[in-house]
């Protein structure tokens, strides 16, 4: 260890914070009986060296300390001393190299290998007890080698007079996408651009996605993550990116500036022009684990830290023969333990960075429930969530929960308090089965086309609470929801066994790709079914990227660890479903232009104003309004909604009284035609076609009260009232 002179500095803020003077550093390690602030350095022969610095003073459980004439951009990371006693949760090693949980960038990236490991490394050929007793004991091989940097970051960026978009949740469209893959393959985006944070800001990406109609790119994890070991086994990397490791800092494989803390410029400039564009920026974040996986997994920073105070554990009656045990309700070998303060406090401090410092507009929170525990009960008046919802800087951002974690008691769709919204998958069910002929009636499909009252009205929330998908990420595209009745993962390298079976798809007679010019006229016209619904639907519409013009993963329904084509977005035209994006295109326009097709309040189906028609109302196929024996049939597979808009049941921003068109949506799952009739009625004199996927309709044609149409099988139609 190198002597050098460390001033005492101060326990806050946590991280490293630069003045020209001096750094200081500051990181948790309660249990840790004495930490290093390791520098590293390249000299101009080009060989890196090391600088060891203990941390002299401890304050409330933190190490601290400040070292004089640290530049912008130093690499550094930590070194924690103490008791290595895996059993109990103590696994301090110095051999291991830590990154700060608060580092604002990282540099480099993990090598595997054994050195990653802060225990000695079973060979596949050990027996178990050979296998227990090396598990047990510390390896003092050093992680330097094999782990990225923390890098000193201190940024002035000027956001000028940036606007923020600040979209109303019934205005909001949201777009699921990959930063990197979405512009992988872009031809219009400069080589040097492509699959980053730059090539995401760039003109023709930013042109494409104002003209196509979306108000939200929601981006899936830039928080820095790493690859699991198995996919390194295997070859494959994480291209999902659900296996972060810095709360705080951008992920820095997204970067064409370079990852010595350009990645955090790049990154606001990213966020800067798509809200110059209008559009804003949901993160996709993951505080529900960690990448260091299970107790067997690398020690790459929290655990090194304090494993026993970062990881919920099972209760000690349940470990097996009282050895220290993690409690896992997200699939991936641990759980981050939001009941601790200092964790809690970790992750509070990421949201607002983020959102002050990154200018971020919300966040969408991947395996919410593990989140909500105290110790291991779902709890929806836990710390996390009432620390959220009463922080003056968060409970001002969209919140968007996936209402669901990995155990048998997590599901809690419906369950989230305001101003939480929710994922809905019941919406994405339902749907998916209607569409493909599976729905046991329309009972359930009417509720999900309206807002889903039956989960959400019931604590006051508005339809908006649910956030309305048919895909996403996780599953089959759109295209391959309709060419696939099975999933085709054998590039995952698990034999098939990954992904769900739970696809509730329909291939429409042929398996994957074909020639055969119906079929795929067919598939066509089920995606733009699904695609229309979607967007016409009350609620938030959420479509995934790609979707809109026919992007498919070769029925590959669990694409984490292809970072290839497989997963990219297509941007050739010769395979693109165009007309799919010019339908979609119209459909989000018809739902920008009209407030009675994304109402802020549930629809009663009842007059909004004495006089007035009901708000909405469920017709029959011979043109008279739903009975009880429709509602239970459940052969049942054609629905037509109107939705009123003259006037709108919420009133203007002074009281007034609000119209628009009102509208007739047909539905026809069915695979025959059927003979649908325009209700004869006062609120319904005559429509005209404005959006359809049944090729006998013009866009234009009118229909009067009373006036009976035959609606092609598989199609929807959408008349605006005359």
């Amino acid at each position: 260890m190198t002597s050098a002179p460390v001033w005492p500095g101060s326990h806050q803020p946590l991280g490293a914070r630069w003045r020209p003077e001096a750094t200081n550093f500051a990181v948790h390690a309660p249990e840790a009986s004495a930490v290093e602030v390791c520098l590293f350095d390249v000299d101009e022969a080009g060989v890196e060296h090391e600088r060891r610095l203990r941390l002299t003073e401890y304050t409330l459980g933190i190490w601290h300390g400040e070292v004089p004439d640290v530049p912008v951009g130093q690499r550094y990371g930590f070194r924690a001393h103490g008791t290595w006693d895996p059993t109990r949760g103590r696994r301090f090693n110095p051999a291991k190299l830590l990154l700060d949980p608060y580092a604002r960038a990282v540099s480099g990236e993990v090598v595997p290998g054994p050195a990653i490991f802060d225990y000695v490394r079973p060979d596949p050929a050990d027996d178990e007890a050979t296998r227990a007793t090396k598990q047990a004991t510390r390896s003092d091989v050093d992680s330097a080698p094999a782990m990225p940097r923390s890098v000193v970051v201190h940024d002035t960026f000027d956001w000028g007079d940036e606007p923020r978009p600040r979209v109303r949740w019934t205005d909001t469209v949201l777009y699921e996408l990959h930063v990197k893959g979405f512009t992988a393959l872009h031809d219009r985006v400069p080589e040097e651009l492509r699959g980053t944070y730059a090539g995401l800001a760039s003109p023709p990406v930013l042109d494409y996605l104002r003209d196509l109609g979306i108000t939200s790119v929601e981006l899936l994890p830039v928080h820095q993550f790493v690859s699991e070991p198995h996919l390194a086994d295997r070859g494959l990397v994480n291209y999902w990116g659900y296996n972060s490791i810095g709360f705080f800092a951008p992920h820095n494989a997204y970067s064409s500036a370079g990852d010595g803390g350009e990645q955090v410029r790049e990154f606001k400039e990213m966020v800067r022009a798509l809200h110059e564009a209008g559009l804003e920026v949901i993160l996709d974040v993951v505080y529900n684990h960690t990448a260091e996986g299970g107790a067997h997994g690398p020690t790459l920073s929290f655990r090194g830290l304090d494993d026993l105070y970062y990881y919920k554990r099972v209760d000690p009656a349940e470990s097996v023969q009282g050895n220290d045990v993690y409690w896992d309700v997200t699939g991936c070998g641990n759980t981050v333990n939001t009941s601790r303060t200092q964790t809690l406090r970790m992750v509070l401090d990421s949201l607002r960075y983020w959102v002050t410092e990154m200018h971020v507009d919300g966040f969408r929170f991947d395996l919410t429930p593990a989140l909500t525990r105290t110790w291991h009960e779902l709890d929806m008046r836990s710390h996390f969530l009432t620390a959220i919802g009463q922080d003056p800087v968060l409970r001002h951002v969209k919140l968007i929960a996936e209402p669901w974690d990995a155990s048998m008691d997590g599901y809690s769709v419906g369950a989230f308090p305001p101003p939480w919204v929710e994922w809905n998958d019941q919406y994405r069910d339902t749907l998916r089965d209607f569409w493909r002929g599976a729905s046991d009636g329309v009972r359930t499909v009417a509720s999900r086309l309206a807002g889903s009252s039956d989960l959400y009205a019931d604590d006051g929330r508005s339809p908006y609470a649910s956030v309305n998908f048919v895909t996403a990420h996780d599953g089959f595209t759109l295209r391959d929801l309709v060419s696939y009745d099975d999933k085709h993962n054998e590039a995952n390298g698990e034999d098939n066994r990954d992904g769900t079976d739970n696809n509730r798809s329909w291939n429409c007679g042929v398996e994957g790709e074909t020639d055969d010019a119906t079929v795929a006229a067919l598939r066509k016209q089920q995606a733009a079914n699904l695609m229309l619904t979607l967007c016409l639907s009350t609620g938030v519409p959420m479509l995934t990227a790609g979707d809109e013009r026919g992007r498919t993963q070769r029925g590959n329904n669990n694409a984490y660890g292809q970072d290839n084509a497989t997963s990219w977005v297509d941007w050739r035209p010769d395979d693109a479903w165009l007309d799919l994006y010019e339908l979609t295109k119209a459909a989000l326009r018809l739902r920008r232009e009209h407030p009675a097709l994304r109402q802020r309040h549930f629809l009663a189906g009842r007059p909004a104003t004495k006089g007035a028609p009901k708000d909405l109302a469920w017709f029959h196929p011979d043109g008279h309004e739903m009975t009880g024996a429709h509602w239970h049939d459940e052969d049942q597979h054609v629905l037509g909604m109107f939705v009123t808009g003259d006037p709108l049941r919420a009133p203007g921003p002074r009281g007034e009284v609000l119209r628009d068109s009102s509208f007739m949506i047909w539905l026809n799952a069915q695979a025959d035609d059927v003979d649908v009739q325009l209700p004869d009625n006062p609120w319904v004199r005559a429509g005209e076609v404005v959006l359809t996927t049944d090729p006998g309709f013009a866009e234009g044609r009118k229909v009067v009260a009373g006036e009976q149409v035959v609606l092609a099988g598989r199609s929807l139609l959408v008349l605006r009232q005359l």
